[in-house]
């Protein structure tokens, strides 16, 4: 308490311009931590919903390819038992099972991406604003 008693003793016999002259200072050096928080942040961020829109894209581009191949193959195969209709009906759904499956992973990792607002860099400024009015409302004293 006695640093603090001390140091708001000090605040209120500095002039005025030299207290503004501080504020600025200290408030130019905060603005600029907030940056370089949100800039991390966001960079954090940006990876994780990167790496969820590479995989639904490979996931598309493997599909693709596999679709094909796997398509002939299994309707030849049902094709024995059934119509050819009925089993490129059967293997479809398959399919699309599978897409939705890999989608939805893919949608969960790019949630983990979003939103893209630096949280903690919002929090952190809210915190800052309260500080400054209070340092502000201590040198009016």
């Amino acid at each position: 308490m006695r640093a603090e008693n001390g140091q708001r003793e000090d605040l209120r016999t500095r002039p005025t311009g030299e207290l503004l002259r501080l504020l600025s200072e200290q408030t130019s050096t905060l603005v600029r931590q907030e940056i370089e928080l949100a800039k991390a942040e966001l960079a954090e961020r940006g990876k994780s919903a990167g790496a969820g829109a590479g995989l639904l894209g490979g996931a598309g581009l493997i599909a693709l390819l596999a679709v094909g191949a796997l398509t002939a193959c299994l309707v030849l195969l049902l094709d024995k038992a059934m119509d050819t209709w009925v089993a490129a009906l059967i293997v479809a759904l398959a399919y699309a099972a599978a897409a939705a499956l890999i989608a939805l992973s893919g949608r969960e990792r790019l949630r983990e991406g979003m939103p893209p607002a630096p949280e903690q860099t919002v929090e952190s400024m809210k915190e800052d604003v309260r500080w400054a009015k209070t340092r502000a409302i201590s040198a009016r004293r």
